[in-house]
């Protein structure tokens, strides 16, 4: 059995160090899949794909390449539920899973939020990201990592 590969949606990733650090214990290979500024690397372990300017170019890629066992680290919920189907552990940068049992409430929330932003009844402002976020997502993502390894 292949080891799980970390496909990162990295445009916009807080915690990639975090997830370098994990990889790196656990001795899996990350890939950060992004439209613009990635970081180059000299480690071996750590690819950088670069993809065309456009809406889901990212994501096209990610679903293309990532299978069962596979870990995505995203915070866009339609590539979360493609992962999904696809067999991977999906998470998003605050440590939250994305589960068969919790995408289609989190793709109907994000469907309210757009049309209350179209509305005019929201102005869609996220929360900022914390200390805890980043270290909820370390202690979580840790584990699904040693979820997908255990993974038949």
């Amino acid at each position: 059995m292949a080891a799980p590969q970390i496909f990162v949606d990295a445009d916009a990733c807080p915690v990639k160090d975090e997830i370098v650090r994990i990889a790196e214990r656990h001795g899996l290979v990350v890939t950060f899949v992004a439209n613009f500024g990635l970081r180059p690397s000299r480690d071996p372990m750590i690819r950088n794909v670069m993809v065309a300017q456009g809406a889901d170019a990212a994501d096209d890629w990610i679903v293309e390449h990532v299978s069962t066992s596979d870990l995505v680290v995203t915070s866009d919920i339609p590539l979360a539920s493609r992962s999904l189907a696809k067999g991977a552990i999906v998470m998003g940068p605050t440590g939250k899973p994305f589960t068969e049992q919790s995408i289609g409430m989190a793709l109907a929330m994000r469907e309210l939020n757009q049309h209350l932003r179209e509305t005019g009844e929201s102005r869609g402002f996220n929360a900022g990201y914390t200390a805890k976020d980043r270290s909820n997502f370390l202690q979580q993502f840790d584990s699904a990592v040693q979820r997908a390894k255990a993974k038949p």
